[in-house]
């Protein structure tokens, strides 16, 4: 990224933010569903609203047992970062493919137990790369069963769609999903 490459967030338009946004967030579906071991993305969260300024990009990775959380984690640390850019948040929670809420990647390079005081995880490191702050944080089971908007393997909208949301599900999603339901709900 050059000088010139670099937009400050208060340049940016609300149209033009949630766009950067959601492409963090197709970048992020795109990358994430190559991963083994991961069975369902869905995104959730005030992207989903028609605010002009959402506060973050919320995304729940449903992930197997025994699937390596490390290159997921990468991922997750790469949409915050570049979400941070714009002066907003990113989370990937995790949850079982029972539907348990697991808690979020790692946001450290390093995870294991012990090496950072900061950690607030539950079992710091007992996972790799999973932070299990449910004491924190934690998703009702109904939105993890049911999440407003799946996005990966298939599309499935369970709420009103803003457009800007739609045209992107359409253009970039919609490709990624094999079958994908398109027929989304909208405000």
């Amino acid at each position: 990224m050059t000088h010139s490459d670099f937009v400050r967030y208060e340049d940016l338009s609300a149209g033009e933010l949630r766009a950067r946004l959601l492409g963090f967030a197709g970048e992020f579906v795109r990358d994430a569903r190559t991963l083994p071991g991961i069975t369902r993305i869905a995104l959730l969260g005030s992207l989903l609203t028609p605010k002009d300024d959402p506060k973050d990009i919320d995304l729940v990775v449903t992930v197997a047992d025994a699937c390596d959380l490390t290159p997921l984690a990468k991922l997750g640390r790469r949409l915050q970062g570049r979400a941070q850019g714009l002066n907003h948040g990113a989370d990937v929670f995790l949850a079982s493919p029972s539907g348990a809420y697991l808690g979020r990647t790692c946001p450290w390079r390093e995870c294991r137990p012990g090496i950072r005081a900061a950690c607030d995880a539950d079992h710091c490191g007992a996972r790799p790369f999973l932070h299990n702050d449910r004491r924190t944080i934690t998703l009702p089971g109904s939105v993890i069963a049911s999440p407003p908007l799946e996005l990966y393997p298939t599309v499935v909208a369970r709420v009103g769609i803003p457009p800007d949301v739609a045209a992107w599900l359409a253009s970039s999603i919609g490709a990624l999903a094999p079958n994908p339901a398109l027929m989304l709900p909208s405000f």
